[in-house]
């Protein structure tokens, strides 16, 4: 194992408010981050990928492509974003380690209904066989705020919110270099959050509640927010109900300003429904500013320990005019699980509640 004293040293002399990251890397021998860093979804594939994804149904046929082990300990991963430039191929997880458990209340006491535990948010950087490159941790021991989210690459940075692991409590947005794994925070929010995409066109950032319930809009432009504060909390432009009780979604990608769908902003998100020993697992395309979903579709396939494949990270992408999502819903020993959607009929005729 690479120590990370001699990278550390280096990063604080170029950029100064990196000296207390704490950076793991365990192959300096290869680049971090592919160089240069790929456009993101809404700069490239967000239309096709939008495109392709109407002709997916029930019936779909999604082909295993591979499953790829992940090297080490994965904690628990919350959100994903995969990388490619040339021959470098990277995915970059957001991860909780929990050091100690949420307690559930008997009551609801200031606003929540649980201990807040303790832990480390992560970014883990692995290359495209699994192996592990580099562990940075975002936050310093006893930080209240310890739960990374999902995530996304807006072409230049990872966006994260870092919240406290519990409802109705407290986050804040952060917003990473990729090629330094440097953490700058950017607002602070009085409620959960658990996923964010950043539109670049608008300079908005979209983010997610407890469970996806509400979906809140901040414009970067507008904000004269002051992250540095503790305490001090923006408030969101506009906040909107999610309508849609077919799944929770855990981490979403954008997609850009759709013209299948007239120029509104979308994001492409998955989750799962926890329902007793019923899980459903599902994909949507949701509006980014009413979270009105437009497009929905249940996944069922399930990992080695009987999770659905989307309980946490997912990625996409367009490979040879193919539909294909990245996967990785277990905690700890992770395995991604790569599928591609089979060309075909997305309608399945009648239902199982009897005929038209």
């Amino acid at each position: 194992m690479y120590s990370p004293s001699l990278l550390v040293a280096a990063l604080a002399a170029i950029l100064p408010s990196v000296s207390a990251l704490n950076i793991t890397v365990y192959r300096p021998d290869v680049p971090l981050v592919p160089s240069p860093l790929p456009p993101s979804h809404a700069q490239t594939d967000g239309n096709e990928i939008i495109s392709l994804f109407q002709t997916l149904g029930r019936n779909t046929i999604w082909k295993s492509i591979a499953n790829i082990s992940f090297e080490g300990d994965t904690y628990e991963p919350e959100g994903m974003v995969r990388l490619v430039s040339g021959d470098v191929e990277r995915f970059i997880v957001s991860a909780g380690e929990y050091m100690a458990p949420t307690v559930h209340y008997n009551e609801t006491i200031n606003g929540t209904d649980r201990s807040p535990g303790a832990g480390f948010a992560h970014l883990v950087v692995f290359d495209g066989n699994g192996s592990r490159i580099a562990d940075a941790t975002l936050t310093p021991e006893g930080a209240l705020q310890y739960h990374n989210g999902g995530i996304d690459f807006d072409g230049q940075h990872i966006w994260c919110t870092i919240a406290q692991y519990r409802p109705n409590a407290t986050a804040y947005v952060a917003r990473v270099d990729p090629t330094t794994m440097e953490s700058r925070k950017i607002l602070q929010i009085e409620d959960h959050q658990g996923g964010v995409v950043h539109d670049v066109k608008t300079n908005n950032i979209y983010t997610l509640n407890w469970g996806s319930r509400n979906g809140s809009t901040f414009n970067l432009n507008r904000l004269a927010y002051n992250a540095a504060n503790e305490g001090v909390f923006t408030r969101p432009q506009s906040v909107a109900r999610n309508p849609s009780y077919f799944v929770d979604y855990q981490d979403c990608k954008f997609m850009g300003h759709s013209r299948y769908y007239h120029w509104r902003p979308i994001m492409l998100c998955s989750g799962v429904w926890n329902a007793g020993t019923f899980n459903l697992g599902g994909i949507a395309l949701v509006d980014a500013n009413t979270m009105v979903p437009v497009a929905e579709v249940p996944i069922q396939m399930t990992s080695f320990t009987g999770y659905p494949v989307t309980q946490n990270p997912v990625e996409v992408a367009v490979v040879d005019g193919k539909l294909r999502l990245y996967l990785m819903p277990d905690q700890h020993n992770s395995t991604l699980f790569v599928y591609e959607a089979e060309p075909g009929s997305p309608f399945q005729f009648g239902g199982t509640g009897g005929a038209f």
